[in-house]
């Protein structure tokens, strides 16, 4: 691992037996927390990464860029805010939600075009590093289906009693509000502590997510991550969510 002088983040070394990662202290203010380049996708790496509050970030053609911005949106589980319209669809019970009965259609999802956007940030490479993260126990996702079809979703990662999101679809309306509520109600039967939301987006903010200073989100996780993790990824049968 080098670090460039100035204010160029650092370089991985994929071939770092340690895959170290430097200081998050050291990121970048513009680009806003942008703290390393290169490295690799694996399993090992990807953990120790958000061990430490970093995640990966990029478009295709890029190098893999590794982010940690400051300050850090965060969704304490108990914060959770639900409108008094999206807490009409919830009691209307129309969205059937499961916890990891598909995950490679969740990602794949996610992946595809928005509105407004070219490209996704969601490259197969990273689709795969999830999939692989998701095999190994890691990665999970949530998906919200309407009469049999998958229409919303979401997924992220969770080490100890943290949640990592990183992304979420919708193919019709509240559809990823409805599993985000779900989740966010079953992490909160699980003692969950927080989830970690990354950026800051007014639909987030709508739903209870603040601004943690990173310092803060950093000792938060390094507390939380060490907890031991739920018993089997299931949505409790007796679970409400309204």
């Amino acid at each position: 691992m080098t670090g460039l002088i100035g204010k160029s983040p650092f370089w991985l070394d994929p071939d770092d037996p340690d895959i170290r990662f430097p200081d998050v202290e050291l990121a970048l203010t513009e680009p806003d927390g942008l703290l390393a380049i290169g490295g690799d996708l694996s399993v090992k790496r990807l953990l120790n990464a958000y061990r430490q509050g970093i995640f990966p970030w990029y478009s295709q053609g890029q190098p893999i860029l590794w982010w940690a911005p400051d300050p850090r949106l965060v969704l304490f589980p108990e914060a959770l805010r639900i409108s008094r319209s999206l807490r009409k669809t919830l009691r209307k019970g129309c969205f059937e939600v499961t916890l990891d009965s598909d995950f490679p259609a969740v990602i794949g999802a996610c992946a595809g075009p928005r509105a407004g956007e070219d490209g996704t940030w969601i490259t197969r490479a990273m689709q795969a590093a999830y999939i692989e993260l998701h095999e190994s126990g890691h990665a999970h996702s949530v998906e919200c289906r309407l009469n049999g079809e998958l229409v919303g979703g979401l997924y992220g990662v969770a080490i100890g009693r943290v949640f990592f999101g990183e992304s979420m679809f919708a193919h019709t309306s509240d559809a990823s509000k409805v599993a985000f509520v779900w989740l966010v109600r079953q992490l909160e039967r699980w003692g969950f502590r927080l989830i970690d939301c990354q950026v800051h987006t007014s639909h987030l903010e709508s739903l209870g997510a603040q601004d943690l200073p990173r310092r803060e989100f950093s000792l938060m996780i390094a507390e939380a991550c060490r907890l031991p993790p739920p018993p089997a990824w299931e949505l409790a049968p007796d679970l409400e969510v309204v």
